[in-house]
C-alpha cells in the first residue's frame, strides 16, 4: 500500500502496520480504564464523605443496598464462640496481628460480622487471643465496609468448621457462609472507635492512590498512544523519487 501527500509518500510496511493495529488500541484501552478507575474513586470517596453525615439503620432487608462505608446502627448479640481472626493485619504501625471478627445475630436471625479491631500477634501463631465478649443485646454503631481483599490471592483461607476461633487469611465471603450458612449478611461493621468491646481501632478509607494519579496514568497511556501513531507516521513518510512518481503515471 502507498500514497502520495504532496511531494512525499505514504508506503507503511506491513510489519509496521501490524505492530500498529495492535498496541494502538491497547494503549488507548489502557488510559480509557485509567479514567474509569479515577471515576470509581472519585465515587467511592464521595460515598464516604455522604456516609459520615448520616446513620442509618442496618436489617437484613437493608444490608444490601446501603453504600459502602456508610453510618449504620443495629441492633442484636454478639456470638462470643464463633469468632474469626483476620491473619496477616498489621497495626496502624505496621505491628504484625489480627483484626477481630466477631457475629453479631440480629433479631431475624441474620448475622453480620462486626470488625472489633487489631490485637498483636502472640509468641506465636498457636496462641491465639481471648476474645470473650458480653453477648446481652446490645445497640451498635460503626461503618460499613467489605471484606479486606489481598493485592494478588493464592489458594484459599483455610477454613475448618470445627475449629474456633478461626485465624484466616483474607477469606472469602462464600467462604465465610461456610461457616455462618446463608443467613451471612455480605457486609461488615467497623466498630465505632468510641463503642466498647472493641481493640484498635484506626479505620481509614481503603481506596489506594487518588483519582489524580489514575489521571496521571491515563494520560501517560495517551501518549504513548500518539507517539506510536507519530513514530508510524513518520518513519512510512519519505519524499517520493521521480521513479515513484512516475510509477503511477
Amino acid at each position: 500500500m502507498q500514497l502520495h501527500i504532496g511531494t512525499r509518500l505514504f508506503r507503511p510496511s506491513l510489519a509496521g502496520t501490524v505492530s500498529t493495529l495492535i498496541l494502538l488500541p491497547l494503549l488507548i484501552y489502557l488510559g480509557l480504564w485509567q479514567l474509569q478507575r479515577a471515576d470509581e474513586k472519585r465515587a467511592l470517596m464521595a460515598q464516604a464523605t455522604a456516609g459520615k453525615h448520616s446513620t442509618l439503620a442496618l436489617t437484613a432487608a437493608t444490608a444490601s443496598q446501603l453504600s459502602r462505608y456508610q453510618q449504620v446502627q443495629t441492633q442484636g448479640r454478639f456470638d462470643t464462640a464463633h469468632q474469626v481472626l483476620l491473619d496477616n493485619m498489621p497495626s496502624k504501625e505496621g505491628h504484625p496481628g489480627y483484626r477481630v471478627l466477631t457475629p453479631l445475630r440480629l433479631a431475624d436471625q441474620s448475622i453480620v460480622l462486626v470488625d472489633r479491631g487489631w490485637l498483636p500477634l502472640g509468641s506465636n501463631r498457636q496462641q491465639l487471643p481471648q476474645l470473650t465478649v458480653d453477648e446481652q443485646p446490645r445497640t451498635l454503631t460503626g461503618m460499613l465496609d467489605v471484606l479486606p481483599q489481598p493485592g494478588v490471592r493464592a489458594g484459599t483461607a483455610g477454613v475448618t468448621p470445627d475449629r474456633w476461633p478461626q485465624a484466616l487469611n483474607y477469606p472469602r465471603y462464600a467462604e465465610l457462609q461456610q461457616l455462618y450458612g446463608p443467613q451471612l449478611q455480605a457486609r461488615v461493621i467497623l466498630l465505632d472507635a468510641a463503642a466498647p468491646d472493641g481493640f484498635e481501632r484506626v479505620w481509614q478509607i481503603n481506596v489506594g492512590f487518588g483519582p489524580e494519579r489514575h489521571l496521571g496514568y491515563a494520560v501517560q497511556w495517551f501518549a504513548l498512544a500518539a507517539a506510536v501513531l507519530i513514530i508510524y507516521v513518520v518513519v512510512n513518510l519519505k519524499r517520493a523519487s521521480k521513479k515513484d512518481d512516475n510509477a503511477d503515471v
